[in-house]
């Protein structure tokens, strides 16, 4: 019954954290539809504890298998990377090869000079699909180990060549 328990709750939390993180990316319809399915495996494995809560195992089977499910549901939206991310660099760079080689990669780059209190800098902003974040900053990092690198996520994109282009799938081919 414990193993049951566990195996249902990883399941659930799984499926939660995966609604939750649809929810807060704006995919509502998908993470309505997860949201039903969820809601069944909850009902039913808390319905097994519920039945058997004179049995410490079950509770405990619960606990350890809904912080299994929150480490695999979020291990699972690190594989889907759905979104954009931005990611601001500061570089010494001032000759511009770094903006030009991204570019070259297919990133959307803006770029312009900046001040830091070593001197002369070049500041870049960088639009990517999360998908090509690590490959993003493995580029840079080789590119100019010393720059300084700053990501978030944009919750609205709109215009630009660049998010044209993402929708007609054309980058990164």
């Amino acid at each position: 019954m414990a193993l049951i328990i566990f195996s249902i709750n990883i399941v659930y939390v799984t499926f939660f954290t995966v609604r939750m993180i649809l929810t807060l990316k704006g995919y509502r319809y998908i993470a309505a539809g997860v949201s039903m399915v969820e809601v069944v495996i909850y009902v039913v494995g808390l319905g097994l504890v519920l039945d058997n809560l004179n049995e410490i195992q079950n509770l405990v089977a619960y606990a350890i298998g809904y912080g299994c499910g929150v480490i695999i549901g979020t291990k699972i939206e690190e594989k889907m990377a759905l979104g954009y991310i931005t990611v601001n660099v500061v570089t010494a760079d001032v000759n511009k090869t770094l903006p030009q080689t991204l570019r070259d990669k297919g990133y959307g780059v803006t770029d312009w000079s900046a001040n830091g209190r070593e001197g002369n800098r070049s500041a870049l902003q960088i639009l990517t699909p999360r998908k090509y974040e690590l490959q993003l900053y493995m580029a840079i990092k080789e590119l100019d180990p010393k720059a300084f690198i700053i990501s978030y996520e944009p919750k609205s994109i709109h215009g630009g060549f660049w998010v044209k282009s993402v929708r007609r799938g054309k980058l990164f081919k």
